[in-house]
């Protein structure tokens, strides 16, 4: 009979600490205001192009809930943000810090739009320096360039 009481009351503990650890964290104004600013700074993990704040998806719930719960716990923003990029990665993040990896994201554009503008003025240069002279009477000068190109072709077909 021992054995049954005892069973019963952790089956109630467990049961009363998963509600308690389920039940919604309070939130002040000043918690709600920062929380705010940090689901837009995240990336919700499923919809890739939105906020925690604009995603609506249930795992954004989710981090939602877990980033709530970092910020009651204490914890400062960037401790939150290193916690989940160390979890997640820096994709979490939904602007991505500037660092030796991502530098491909931050200055790629950059440098694919400075090679294609020099890319573009050096071809006109080349088409510039490759047009002939405009001449305005074609019909006055002699084409003795023409006239060679015409015989080789004759020899070549003898």
């Amino acid at each position: 009979m021992n054995r049954l009481c005892v069973a019963c009351a952790l089956l109630a503990l467990a049961w009363v600490t998963s509600a308690w650890a389920q039940a919604p964290v309070p939130v002040d104004d000043a918690l709600r205001a920062r929380l705010a600013h940090l689901e837009t700074e995240l990336r919700c993990l499923v919809c890739q192009n939105q906020t925690l704040a604009d995603s609506n998806a249930p795992l954004a719930e989710d981090l939602r809930r877990e980033v709530r719960e970092l910020a009651s716990a204490g914890k400062s923003d960037d401790q939150i943000r290193d916690y989940l990029v160390a979890r997640y990665g820096e994709f979490v993040l939904y602007k991505p810090r500037v660092r030796p990896l991502t530098w491909a994201l931050w200055f790629g554009p950059f440098v694919l739009l400075a090679v294609g503008a020099l890319a573009w003025w050096r071809a006109g240069r080349r088409r510039a320096d490759a047009a002939p002279d405009d001449d305005p009477d074609p019909g006055t000068h002699d084409a003795p360039a023409n006239d060679t190109a015409l015989e080789r072709a004759r020899e070549a077909l003898q």
